[in-house]
């Protein structure tokens, strides 16, 4: 799989700042050896994309960055999700894995076939899921050396309607769904974000999403990586499925910088 574009980026802030935002799902680039071996036609794949990708999340978050008093770090997928999810458990633990949706998937969002039977996750893993962990771990391992603290904000987006991969989506769908870990996210981060938050609509936690990415070698051992997942609704911003970004963008970036302020303080 030599084809590959570049799967991450590293993108630097301010020295002193502990802040990594994280962008793993806004991507739609799949390289040629990895497409074909997804069974879908390219416009069923285009479609598949629109339902699947956080669009514009990393627009977003760049522009968050860009009005922050001290500018945070990010770190951004530059491959679709189809090719690996890395935010997924690369193993049992994923409970996604029931629906077909581990960290290489093989069923699309409305349960159709995306992998053939038997496809083997290996080579995927290896070529791109491990990397990209490899790397947000040496990137929160510089956030600590650096400032003694990591905050991992990550930044998402769901649909308006849910989709019938959802394992729990018969529950609330606010216009920004705060993702919590018992271990990583401390009362004052999600207070932060409740506040930063109030005016793009009602917040919600861990519903229709719940949870954080932290990479393995800190999750549940370092308190000092404190992590937050931001899901937003995605008709707060955006035209579904895979349309434009409208003016909501702006005032959720806002948002977003004035949480990453708060806690850089």
């Amino acid at each position: 799989m030599t084809d590959a574009p570049p799967s991450f980026a590293l993108l630097p802030g301010a020295a002193d700042s502990p802040v990594i935002l994280h962008v793993p799902h806004s991507a739609r680039e799949i390289p040629p050896a990895v497409r074909s071996g997804i069974v879908l036609d390219d416009e069923a794949l285009e479609r598949e994309l629109d339902h699947i990708t956080d669009a514009h999340t990393a627009r977003i978050a760049e522009t968050a960055a860009g009005l922050c008093g001290r500018t945070p770090w990010r770190f951004e997928n530059r491959l679709s999700r189809l090719v690996v999810d890395p935010e997924r458990f690369p193993d049992e633990r994923e409970e996604m894995l029931a629906v077909g949706m581990g960290a290489v998937y093989t069923r699309t969002t409305h349960r159709g076939v995306l992998r053939p039977a038997g496809t083997d996750p290996l080579p995927l893993i290896e070529r791109y899921f491990r990397p990209y962990a490899r790397a947000m771990t040496e990137a929160v391992a510089g956030r600590l050396a650096a400032t003694g603290r990591a905050v991992i904000i990550d930044v998402h987006s769901y649909p308006a309607e849910p989709l019938p991969y959802e394992l729990h989506g018969d529950g609330p769908r606010p216009a920004v769904c705060l993702g919590t870990d018992a271990f990583h996210t401390p009362p004052g981060l999600l207070a932060a974000a409740r506040a930063a938050f109030a005016e793009c609509g009602p917040t919600g936690l861990d519903s229709p999403f719940a949870g954080t990415y932290v990479p393995l070698e800190f999750y549940g051992k370092r308190a000092e990586v404190g992590a937050l997942m931001v899901e937003i609704r995605r008709d707060t911003y955006m035209t579904e499925p895979g349309g434009p970004a409208g003016p909501g963008l702006t005032r959720l970036a806002e948002a977003l910088a004035a949480l990453v302020d708060a806690v850089t303080a």
